[in-house]
């Protein structure tokens, strides 16, 4: 007698093939599946959650909207900074030395959505006035203050490297924003 189970759902891993095999008894399975955890957003959700959210969406449709529902200033600079060809970082490419705290995430003193208003400090042609050093320092204490996932996301951005981690385009937020121009801004 030879049973068949199958389970549906979202996604898969590689597929491997399990055989069990008793007196009379033989099982095959397809390939195992892991669940993929929605996250639940608020209006107080981190930056990091709302992009991780949106990169788990696999339909175009589903980011926009995600993206939608946040269209704030504070989501829209990161994604212009990062994506806008006019834009240039004036701080090092690479690596930040930030000290690391005991337990970041359990309380961290600030965000991206606090912070954003000082973002201009560190593209060419946003404060011209300031030297390297401060500008360099403010952005290292910004990062130190963050939530750790919130300040990979950005280091990511002066990099103009958010997409290596996330599964967010330019066009997706063209979509989702058409209120933003890109280009001439420096």
């Amino acid at each position: 007698m030879t049973m068949t189970t199958k389970k549906t759902t979202t996604t898969n891993r590689t597929p491997t093939t399990k055989s069990v095999t008793s007196k009379s008894t033989r099982t095959t399975t397809k390939p195992k599946s892991v669940a993929v955890k929605k996250i639940e957003l608020t209006e107080n959700s981190f930056v990091h959650e709302i992009f991780s959210a949106i990169s788990s969406e696999r339909i175009g449709s589903k980011k926009i909207e995600i993206f939608q529902r946040f269209n704030e200033n504070y989501i829209k600079s990161v994604l212009i900074w990062n994506f806008d060809p006019s834009i240039t970082s004036d701080m090092p490419e690479g690596e930040v030395p930030i000290q690391p705290k005991e337990n970041p995430e359990v309380n961290p003193s600030s965000s991206i959505k606090k912070e954003w208003s000082k973002f201009y400090n560190f593209v060419k042609g946003g404060n011209d006035t300031m030297s390297k050093l401060r500008k360099e320092t403010m952005f290292i204490n910004i990062l130190e203050s963050l939530h750790p996932l919130e300040a990979e996301i950005l280091v990511l951005v002066k990099d103009k490297k958010l997409q290596t981690k996330y599964n967010i385009t330019k066009e997706i937020v063209t979509q989702a924003y058409p209120d933003i121009i890109w280009g001439d801004r420096s």
